[in-house]
């Protein structure tokens, strides 16, 4: 049987000194994540994961990552707190940013006939959530599963501009999203102000109206006349954290980091592949400690694999056990009673697949 349960914030009402339960506001506070058919499994193994363990009537808006959205255009109806987001207009202004920002970047202009296949400014719609219906929103890479609520961030709001839950802040300066050096040559900022405010692009707490078109402009003005696409690191610029964390950090608006806190319970991991987590009644929580995560982030696994984990293909994916109970909690009698190793067929046929990709890659940039 699936239950919704229902979760509660507590504030302090200062006059009588009490702490009152207040319900969020279910109109003004909503999720987003950025999906389309590719990634359905993934997707209704989050949602599902949204409704057991934040809420059943939280708002969620999916940002379509491209037009295949058959399937989930079908969930949807199926879904009376899901909707699809539809404003062409602001999916439109955040890909040609992306594009402009593409169309200048030094080491896009030298590698423009290497650029990612699927790169075109997809990836930054999920931006598109600064203009979207929610006044403060959380956002869900695909890719992820919801552990716990999330009014803890709803809280951090009323402070913060945005708020994250990551470790990117700890990575070297070759590894990381921004070209630290090349910043503290302006003068404007030094490591010591930048090294903290780097997060990635996958889960972080915002509001509305921030990175309006007059700011966004601005921000073009910066990135294309003043030579400061560069800001962003060479070695992934194409990758949306990059831009997001350039961003955030010339919005200079206030940040707060999960793993920053002074708080030690408030750190924790997030990433299946590389986090230790232990699993209590399908919640994942951090090893050490058992501290609760905010989500598991499915990061470094093609979605393809998902695919082929729901149709019962023993995959080799951590915790997939629990995206599997995820993804089928509202179908049980359609999850794969048991998972089997793929044929000796299906594995020459995917190789045979894969050379075949490589071989057109190949081609497309250097015609014979």
């Amino acid at each position: 049987m699936f239950i919704c349960v229902f979760h509660i914030r507590f504030v302090r009402n200062d006059l009588f000194n009490i702490h009152l339960p207040i319900q969020i506001n279910m109109e003004t506070f909503g999720i987003y994540t950025l999906a389309n058919d590719i990634v359905f499994d993934q997707l209704v193994a989050l949602l599902n994961s949204i409704e057991a363990n934040i809420g059943c009537d939280i708002p969620v808006c999916i940002i379509p990552f491209d037009n295949r959205l058959d399937r989930v255009k079908q969930e949807v109806s199926l879904r009376s707190n899901v909707s699809l987001f539809e404003d062409m207009s602001s999916i439109e202004r955040w890909e040609n940013f992306a594009r402009r920002f593409a169309s200048v970047h030094p080491e896009a202009i030298k590698t423009q006939h290497s650029h990612p296949r699927w790169y075109g400014g997809k990836l930054h719609r999920k931006f598109v959530a600064f203009d979207g219906p929610f006044e403060q929103f959380v956002f869900f890479d695909a890719d992820s599963l919801a552990m716990k609520p999330i009014t803890d961030i709803q809280e951090k709001l009323q402070t913060y501009d945005f708020v994250f839950d990551d470790w990117e802040h700890t990575k070297s300066r070759d590894k990381a999203a921004l070209n630290i050096p090349l910043i503290e040559a302006t003068g404007i900022f030094t490591e010591a102000e930048i090294q903290p405010l780097l997060h990635c692009s996958s889960f972080f707490g915002s509001k509305r109206g921030i990175f309006n078109t007059q700011e966004l402009d601005a921000l073009l003005n910066r990135i294309v006349e003043e030579g400061e696409a560069a800001w962003v690191n060479s070695q992934a610029w194409w990758d949306d954290a990059f831009l997001f964390n350039y961003m955030t950090l010339r919005s200079e608006r206030s940040q707060f980091n999960f793993t920053l806190s002074s708080d030690k319970r408030h750190r924790s991991g997030n990433c299946a592949n590389a986090d230790p987590f232990v699993a209590i009644d399908n919640v994942l929580f951090n090893q050490e400690g058992l501290k609760p995560i905010h989500r598991i982030h499915y990061m470094g696994y093609a979605s393809i694999d998902f695919t082929r984990l729901s149709k019962g293909e023993d995959v080799d994916i951590r915790f997939k056990d629990i995206f599997l109970h995820y993804r089928f909690l509202k179908q049980p009698l359609m999850r794969p009673a048991i998972l089997k190793s793929p044929s000796f067929q299906s594995k020459a046929n995917r190789f045979i697949k894969r050379v075949a990709n490589k071989f057109s890659k190949f081609t497309t940039y250097f015609p014979v």
